[in-house]
């Protein structure tokens, strides 16, 4: 299906046949070389959404789309200082904590008036989907996803412990019982519990923030941070249990976290809704490690379910809708695009955001989709807040000083309590 271009100038250049109107395009998710144009059959995030863009490149009569290199590790630094250059890519993936961060400066392109006219339909969103991309009652970006935390588990480990029933792997419902299964698993295999990116990115900052939220907590409340509390020393104890009994190991990154899992060498991986068809297919190969794949929704250790969640949008900048309608239009066909292939993206394990494609047959038929139903019902994340990348840094530095480098739980807190109550009074 063909979008709406906007712009005389543009509609011109279809009728000519002249040169394509380029958008630039930046995006994380990794690389993928070789992705193609078919969207059905790619693996993993990074070739999904490689696929879809491509797809969007050779489908979309007047339209080139030129991925920008970037890297993931400092990827809303480059966003930011092509901002401040005069130079942002025409459409960029964002995450929806880093909203506020850009819409309450004016950086972002009001889309609400241009959606509908660019083939793009948000009563088809899910509500929560909406409420990702609108900020002050305006829609500045189109939702791709919700995701969030999820326990990916090795059954054959759990099973050698005695912890699965009716082909379901047994979660802990506490500290206690979390540290009681590690040393289970430990004794039947030799190997891990737990994997998770603790040294790298904050893999770690999020499963302590769904610990604290299990307890009715959270780091930050209007401008005020509550982050030394009893919750938050709660939430660190039942993760350092687990390294203290050497039945997890706090220096794996987010690349070694994975393979340790992937070779069998932990029984549950940590980490996100992006990796299930990836590690569905990994599972499916004839090799040792990781054999029979299970994903679980975060279990609940405290009072309350909760897991980290966020969304991943697509924006427009500002300055380009007000000053060069021609990209600008161009740019829509491309997001219009992307919403089109949901269904597509959703392949990876991320849940879609549109309800057509979450009501249908083909979604439910997704690969391991019925063990994590519960997982929309507990999604958390922070309050809004435009500090809130500089505040994840604090709690990554706070964290890791104390399972990498055996800083006190007390110092690390009171520094993270004082950082964190800087950034909001700023």
């Amino acid at each position: 299906m063909k979008h709406v271009i906007f712009g005389a100038t543009a509609l011109t250049l279809l009728a000519t046949g002249a040169m394509a109107q380029e958008v630039t395009l930046g995006r994380f998710f990794g690389d993928c070389e070789g992705a193609g144009t078919d969207t059905s059959a790619s693996v993993g995030e990074a070739c999904i959404i490689q696929s879809i863009i491509n797809a969007a490149d050779a489908t979309l009569d007047g339209v080139s789309v030129n991925t920008l290199p970037t890297d993931w590790g400092n990827y809303y630094d480059q966003i930011k200082a092509a901002y401040a250059g005069g130079t942002p890519p025409a459409v960029h993936v964002m995450h929806r904590h880093r909203v506020p961060e850009f819409a309450s400066i004016g950086a972002l392109a009001d889309l609400t008036d241009d959606l509908e006219a660019a083939g793009i339909d948000p009563s088809d969103w899910a509500p929560a989907a909406l409420e990702a991309v609108s900020y002050n009652g305006r829609i500045i970006g189109v939702p791709m996803d919700f995701h969030a935390n999820l326990w990916h588990v090795n059954t054959d480990l759990m099973e050698a412990a005695g912890l699965v029933e009716d082909g379901r792997p047994i979660l802990p419902s506490s500290p206690e019982e979390m540290l009681e299964h590690a040393r289970a698993v430990h004794e039947a295999t030799g190997q891990d519990y737990l994997a998770a990116d603790f040294a790298q990115f904050p893999i770690g900052v999020r499963v302590a923030l769904a610990l604290i939220w299990q307890q009715g907590a959270n780091i930050f409340e209007g401008d005020e941070a509550t982050i030394d509390t009893p919750e938050a020393r709660n939430a660190i104890s039942a993760i350092t249990q687990l390294f203290d009994a050497r039945l997890a190991n706090p220096q794996l990154n987010y690349a070694d976290s994975q393979q340790a899992f992937l070779n069998g060498e932990a029984a549950v991986l940590v980490n996100g809704t992006w990796v299930v068809d990836f590690y569905a297919a990994e599972a499916a190969k004839d090799d040792e490690g990781l054999n029979r794949y299970f994903v679980a929704d975060f279990p609940t250790l405290f009072d309350e379910g909760a897991t980290w969640a966020d969304s991943h949008m697509w924006a427009i900048p500002a300055p380009l809708q007000a000053n060069d309608a021609d990209t600008y239009a161009a740019a829509l066909q491309v997001l219009a695009f992307i919403n089109d292939h949901n269904i597509d993206w959703a392949r990876t394990g991320h849940m879609a955001v549109r309800t057509s494609v979450l009501n249908s047959e083909e979604y439910a038929a997704l690969p391991h989709r019925d063990e994590y139903t519960g997982t929309a019902a507990i999604a958390r994340d922070t309050p809004p807040s435009a500090r809130y990348g500089a505040i994840q840094d604090v709690l990554n530095r706070e964290l890791q000083a104390i399972w990498l480098t055996g800083k006190s739980v007390d110092a690390a807190l009171a520094d993270a309590q004082a950082d964190v109550q800087d950034l909001l009074d700023r």
